[in-house]
């Protein structure tokens, strides 16, 4: 019971004197589930969806790659649904963050082959023999004048009839829908009690370091990078699930 509640997500409630850029540090990486559940409307409705395209999608005797892997929901909702010779690939740049995905999977029990890799996506990659590559809230954390060179480097590192899996944070197309779809956002993290310091001081913290893309822009670069077919799966206002599929 005292694990649990140390591990809410407080990291905003009180007042931050010297604002600084979001960071998944320690902080957040200890309360990191508590954060997405609150903070992504139907969180567990797309990993689910996610877990379930991927599961159809894998392919034996390659990899599963997880961009920005975080604690490790995915892999651990995946592992029992795809064979054994199916290698799990984690990675993400924040070394807190893979401590608690390294304990989340031996709780797990995990037996098939992974490996928990610490990278910067803003640098070289490196993906292959991949049928599926996930990015679950990761690729809006990528500085845009990087996002087509990692896209074109999935693709590559996909095998044929491979898979992108992709759930984002998004600007609407109209600023008018932007705005509304903003303020309704900001209206869900109400009805989970975070209060108005909280919702401010991480809008704040995000500014410079989450920017978002329109679902138009991001398909755009999908089909540039070489992915013929992509489709949209969830959609709830400013929060979208895409998949794109190889050749």
């Amino acid at each position: 019971m005292n694990e649990k509640k140390n591990n809410l997500d407080h990291v905003f409630k009180e007042e931050i004197k010297k604002p600084s850029d979001f960071k998944f540090g320690a902080t957040v990486a200890n309360a990191f589930d508590d954060m997405v559940e609150r903070s992504v409307p139907f969180y567990n409705e797309i990993q689910r969806m996610i877990i379930e395209l991927a599961a159809e999608h894998a392919l034996p005797n390659t990899n599963v790659v997880d961009l920005g892997c975080s604690t490790g929901t995915t892999m651990i909702g995946l592992n029992p649904l795809v064979a054994d010779n199916i290698k799990f690939i984690g990675l993400d740049d924040s070394t807190e963050m893979l401590k608690k995905c390294d304990v989340k999977l031996k709780e797990a029990d995990f037996k098939r082959p992974y490996e928990l890799v610490t990278g910067d996506l803003h640098e070289d990659v490196k993906i292959e023999n991949a049928s599926v590559v996930i990015l679950c809230l990761t690729l809006q954390f990528v500085r845009p004048i990087y996002r087509e060179r990692l896209l074109k480097k999935i693709y590559d590192g996909l095998v044929p009839g491979g898979v992108l899996i992709i759930s984002e944070k998004i600007l609407a197309e109209d600023s008018m829908f932007n705005r509304n779809f903003i303020k309704y956002y900001y209206d869900y993290k109400r009805r989970n009690q975070y209060s108005e310091m909280e919702i401010s001081q991480k809008r704040e913290a995000l500014e410079n370091v989450l920017i978002p893309y329109k679902l138009s822009e991001n398909f755009k670069m999908l089909r540039e990078a070489g992915f013929p077919l992509v489709e949209t799966f969830f959609k709830w206002y400013n929060f979208s699930g895409f998949i794109a599929v190889k050749n």
